[in-house]
């Protein structure tokens, strides 16, 4: 089956490509690292504008409905951008808050505040959560309930430093009950989505700036693109990457917890072969910090295993226990 987008979808790509390309986002993405999150709080407010967080909030609370076609369309630009903060983890407390019963108001809070980028949120379904320290809330789902976490402790080591991790301490419950599960599984299953999408737009960055290097590189007095072995790695990287698109895209029009688990697989996979190609080919150049395509390359293995790992998703589509 062939995937296509709409203009109107293919358009909103391009605007957000042409936005977040005049943006300097390397520049944010290590301020960001560094905790200064003045530009990636500015980078936030510009998606905001353009409706991207609205995409995963509800009408009644001024988003534009759950819109996964869009959402897989904005997650794959926010990679190949490489935008920093909990851009996934914001959409999925979206959707978790928008599936409670809101007797607590909670929803009526956060929702509006989302939708219009004046909330950055994150949520923990695990041991971390995503930039605690950025965050103005921060979500931690355990079982059946829901809480805020009141604190969080020391930054923990990450293999990509803009992402950084905190364990979440204390905190008051905002809901309890069979509800919050299920509430919980969707939003994590719109966080395994968003994450394929982000992994897949990060590949095709890291794919394009090796294709740029290797017909730049000579040796030999040839650019080393043209050598057959350079050639059969890169086209290994686009396949991957190119086997992993229609699994998202597919995955965005049913939403089964199957079929993202499916994109997510390929997704990750792909893009960190891309890395391990880009790595390669570029030498010993590659491993610099000051080489913006360190930022592409340090985000390409926590992205496979966010939110589930090959592994895990290998598994549930399968049926495995």
């Amino acid at each position: 089956m062939r995937f296509l987008l709409e203009s109107e979808q293919a358009e909103f790509g391009r605007t957000l490509d042409r936005m977040l390309g005049a943006a300097d986002t390397p520049a944010a993405v290590r301020a960001w690292a560094g905790g200064g999150f003045g530009p990636g709080r500015a980078l936030w407010a510009r998606l905001a504008e353009a409706g991207v967080f609205a995409l995963a909030v509800p009408e009644a609370h001024e988003g534009l409905g759950l819109l996964p076609v869009e959402l897989a369309v904005a997650y794959v630009e926010l990679g190949r951008h490489a935008v920093p903060g909990p851009v996934v983890e914001t959409a999925a407390v979206a959707v978790l808050l928008g599936a409670l019963p809101d007797g607590s108001g909670v929803a009526k809070e956060w929702l509006p505040r989302i939708a219009g980028g004046d909330a950055v949120v994150t949520l923990a379904a695990g041991a971390y959560a995503l930039d605690a320290d950025a965050a103005d809330a921060v979500f931690v789902a355990a079982g059946d309930t829901l809480r805020t976490a009141a604190g969080h402790g020391p930054l923990r080591e990450s293999a990509d430093p803009a992402r950084r991790l905190f364990a979440a301490e204390g905190g008051d419950v905002l809901a309890r009950g069979p509800e919050v599960r299920a509430a919980v599984a969707r939003a994590a299953d719109l966080a395994t989505f968003l994450t394929a999408a982000q992994a897949l737009g990060t590949g095709l960055e890291l794919l394009r700036r090796t294709v740029e290097y290797a017909g730049q590189r000579e040796q030999f007095g040839v650019p080393i693109g043209s050598f057959q072995a350079v050639k059969h790695r890169l086209a290994d990287a686009l396949i991957g990457l190119e086997f992993a698109r229609p699994l998202l895209f597919g995955a965005a029009l049913s939403m089964t917890s199957a079929d993202i688990a499916a994109a997510k697989a390929a997704a990750g996979d792909a893009a960190y072969a891309a890395a391990r190609a880009a790595l390669q080919l570029h030498g010993a150049v590659g491993y610099t910090e000051e080489l913006d395509l360190s930022l592409w390359l340090r985000k390409a293995r926590p992205l496979r295993d966010a939110w589930g790992s090959p592994a895990v998703c290998r598994a549930r589509v399968t049926g495995s226990p």
